[in-house]
């Protein structure tokens, strides 16, 4: 099969993605491309251009107190806070300091926050981060948790996002997969590339892709 590379350029123009055709596994589905994130997450100027873009869908509407990275997004998630939390005539969020928190899973692949953490979540106004909205398994896992320990979603941001919404939650995305026309997502049972007996050639998720 020949293999496509495509970057994908935000509206901006300042940030790109490079996405990679072939045929990879996530947690909940099998994909066409692996988009590479690589650089959005480890580089700081990167890091902090993609915040600036994400606060402009929040500053002015929505009271955040605590931001949940997933996905190795912490970086990205500092620079947001410190966005949204920065004087302005619009911003709902100026001068309060808002938490930046990572979940830990246990060993049935659950969401969790140690006793220290969670009173930063209970009763809170809380974003849920990520850098990749595929199914929306995960993001349905995310409020899941930060329901469990009393806080309240207040919105999702990704970097890329195949679907606009999951359940009543809008995703809030700078790439979408209108970016990426030929973009598929299956089911591993119902895999076109399996059923053409391709073999998967790395197995992808939030900290980047390993090859078997």
């Amino acid at each position: 099969m020949e293999r496509k590379i495509i970057k994908l350029p935000s509206a901006s123009g300042q940030i790109s993605l490079t996405a990679v055709s072939g045929h990879f596994a996530t947690n909940h589905s099998h994909v066409n491309y692996y988009i590479d994130m690589t650089d959005i997450k480890t580089n700081q100027r990167v890091a902090d251009e993609i915040a600036k873009m994400l606060a402009r869908q929040y500053s002015s509407t929505t009271v955040v107190n605590a931001i949940v990275c997933l996905d190795s997004t912490q970086m990205i998630g500092g620079f947001l806070a410190q966005q949204l939390s920065q004087s302005g005539f619009r911003s709902l969020n100026r001068g309060e300091a808002i938490h930046v928190v990572t979940p830990e899973f246990n060993s049935f692949g659950q969401m969790m926050f140690r006793d220290n953490i969670r009173p930063l979540i209970r009763g809170k106004s809380v974003m849920l981060l990520m850098s990749s909205v595929t199914t929306g398994l995960t993001v349905e896992q995310g409020a899941e948790c930060i329901e469990y320990y009393g806080g309240h979603l207040c919105g999702v941001s990704a970097i890329f996002s195949a679907v606009d919404r999951v359940d009543d939650t809008t995703i809030h995305s700078l790439f979408h997969i209108n970016d990426l026309p030929d973009y598929e997502s299956h089911n591993s049972a119902e895999c076109p590339a399996c059923r053409r007996g391709e073999r998967i050639e790395a197995i992808i998720n939030g900290f980047g892709y390993f090859k078997i």
